[in-house]
Formats: C-alpha cells, structure tokens, sequence
C-alpha cells in the first residue's frame, strides 16, 4: 500500500527508473525492508511493544557488522563494548523474572535490527544520489511488495480467496493499514531528506531514537503491559549501548576533526 500511495503522489510521469548504478542498493533495501517488517510483526505476537521497539532499534549496532561483511569496513572497539552491553541487555531480557529462556520472538526482534541496519545502510547510500525522497521510497516499497507477495500467496492463500472487502472486519482492518501506510511513508520519506544533508548515517541516530521514548509512552497509555525490574534494567542496558556508541563515534570523530585543524 505504501507504494500505491507513492505512486499516486507521483503520478507516474515524474517517475524515472533507477540507473544501474542505484538499483542494486534499492533492491538490497527493499529486501531489507520486507524482512525487517516481517521480523518485527511476527516478534510483536508475544512481545510488549517497547520490547519489540528496543530490539528493533539495535539496527545502528549491527551497521559496523554489515559494512565489515559486505562493505569492507573496519569494527571498532567501542562497537564490539557496546554490543557486549546489549547482549547483557537481551539475557536480562529473557529473564525476566529469574530463569533464562531464550525465546524465538527476542531472535527475531534481535533480526529485524539487524535488517534494519542493512536498510539504513543502503538508504544512506542511495539518498546522495539525484533521486527524489519519493521515488527511493516507491522503487524500495514496490520492490518489497514484489519479494513478499509469493510468501503471501503461499502462507494466506486461503485467507485472501474468501475475503470480502466489504466485511465490517476487513474496512476497519484496511482503515489501520491505510493509516499505518501514511505514518510509514511520511517517516522514510523525512528520513531520506535528512540522510541526503547528513554527513555519515550516524549524524542521524540520536533523533531516531527518540522513537523508543514515544513508544513507552504509547504503550503506557494503550496497554495494560507490565514488565519485571530485569526486563526494565535490561531494556535500559539495550539503549544505553546504543546511545553510547552513537556518542563515542561523534565524539572520537569532533576530536580528530580538531586534531587535524591543529597540526594544520
């Protein structure tokens, strides 16, 4: 759907393919994005969504990983501190209240930060190019559509052959994902212009991560989900490593930066 809308906003004649040069971080994105999405959905099933939310902010942790398997990237030290943390965080998180389970639904919050990493990384990529913030967004999500609508087909078949658009059900259900379409677009769509005037994709990460503050409000607000203290403390080791490792790659980054216009 949010591609749909895209298109719409479009309206097809200022739409251009993309060059060969950035169709590759597209797709790569749009795969990430499909993967992502499904990851972080299928772990809400049984996750509080502030438990859901923090393991999918964990992207920024896995983006050091990425660009060393994939873009010959160097791993720092504070990289590998930090997602020492955030594992501490994820065993107090498994906890709960005394013994350890590792469940399915904290690998997959842990996967859906991790592809959201790799869609960060080719987001930040593909937005220096000459592209327009909606057209990135429509190829990606048009892309996305493409890879899970055979995983769709095969897994709900039955569902989508005996729905009725007109139940009562399905237009609320389709108001939801209307609404849900519009939220997502304007959030990429915003990113995309702020990763096109960032200097590094870490510029941004702070402000992102503003969402985990949004999303306890939400859920306190919305839902009746109560975590134990471990679970609150663990939660809180997940943030803090990421927020820490944000700050010290700016920090080490400003002090180069000053160390360079000295000796010059």
């Amino acid at each position: 759907m949010p591609a749909l809308i895209l298109l719409i906003l479009l309206r097809v004649k200022n739409l251009t393919f993309p060059k060969a040069g950035t169709l590759k971080p597209i797709l790569l994105r749009a795969l990430c994005i499909g993967l992502s999405q499904l990851c972080f959905i299928a772990s809400l099933q049984t996750l509080t969504l502030v438990e859901g939310v923090v393991l999918f902010a964990t992207g920024p942790l896995f983006i050091p990983l990425v660009e060393k398997l994939f873009m010959r990237g160097r791993i720092r030290v504070s990289t590998l501190a930090a997602l020492a943390m955030a594992f501490t965080g994820v065993v107090m998180l498994a906890g709960g209240g005394s013994e350890i389970t590792w469940r399915a639904d904290l690998l997959l919050g842990l996967a859906g930060g991790l592809f959201n990493s790799g869609s960060q990384l080719t987001l930040y990529k593909v937005s220096k190019t000459n592209m327009s913030p909606l057209e990135i967004n429509f190829w990606a999500f048009g892309f996305a559509a493409v890879f899970l609508l055979p995983l769709t087909l095969f897994n709900d078949f039955d569902v989508l052959l005996n729905m009725s658009v007109m139940a009562p059900e399905i237009s609320s259900n389709m108001l939801w994902i209307g609404m849900m379409s519009l939220m997502i677009i304007n959030t990429q769509v915003f990113r995309s212009k702020a990763y096109k005037l960032a200097s590094s994709g870490s510029q941004l990460a702070p402000l992102i991560f503003t969402n985990l503050l949004f999303t306890a409000v939400w859920q306190s607000l919305f839902f009746e989900d109560r975590m134990s203290q471990s679970q609150i403390v663990g939660m809180s080791l997940i943030v803090l490593a990421i927020i820490l490792n944000t700050c010290w790659v700016r920090f080490t980054a400003h002090r180069s930066g000053g160390l360079q216009a000295r000796t010059s």
